[in-house]
């Protein structure tokens, strides 16, 4: 097929069923992406003496909803399955871990639990006399880089399939735009596209 005769000036919204799913399939392979970025940011402030416990929990909570958001089920089927996980070419009990993580997003994500500490409320007692109230807590454990690499290991073999899955999509896509007439095509919304800024070369 011969190359296009000029560059394309607009972009058109389609809204054809295969469009709509290109564009799940690119929110899942950004949501993978961002689990990545997490997982490797989480790598460097652990890798310190003293990490940041904020740190550490705001990208590993990012990382955990993520992750789970690529397997919500959704009207066009678009969402990643168990299946998707045991088809992966990694050792050990990977649909283990993967459950594992799900069950920790609802623990993360859970509005009416503190997902940090346990706390507990006891009376300080001298001579059988009550004498003042006391409140313990127990503190979680940070996740640790082993987690942290395995949790990355299966974002990105992950996003491998759905990066193949794009790819298949945006030929179909592309076959039913060209199905189209040219009058057809007009009556279509033009995508706005930010300019991209001129710089030296």
């Amino acid at each position: 097929m011969s190359a296009p005769s000029e560059t394309p000036r607009t972009v058109r919204r389609i809204g054809s069923p295969a469009a709509v799913a290109l564009a799940d399939l690119a929110a899942i392979f950004d949501d993978l992406q961002t689990v990545l970025l997490c997982c490797e940011r989480l790598v460097t402030a652990l890798n310190i003496p003293e990490p940041d416990p904020v740190v550490v929990e705001s990208l590993w909570t990012t990382a955990l909803l993520s992750y789970s958001r690529c397997f919500a089920p959704g009207e066009r089927g678009m969402n990643l399955t168990e299946d998707d996980v045991t088809a992966l070419e990694l050792e050990g009990e990977v649909l283990g871990w993967h459950k594992m993580l799900r069950q920790l997003k609802k623990h993360y994500a859970d509005p009416g639990t503190n997902p940090r500490e346990t706390f507990e409320v006891g009376v300080a007692v001298a001579d059988g006399v009550p004498q003042g109230v006391a409140i313990t807590s127990t503190r979680q454990a940070l996740p640790d880089t082993v987690s942290v690499h395995q949790t990355g290991a299966i974002a990105y073999q992950l996003s491998q399939r759905v990066d193949q899955r794009i790819a298949e999509h945006q030929g179909t896509v592309l076959e039913g735009a060209r199905a189209l007439s040219p009058s057809e095509l007009e009556t279509l919304d033009e995508v706005e596209l930010t300019d991209t800024p001129e710089g030296d070369e």
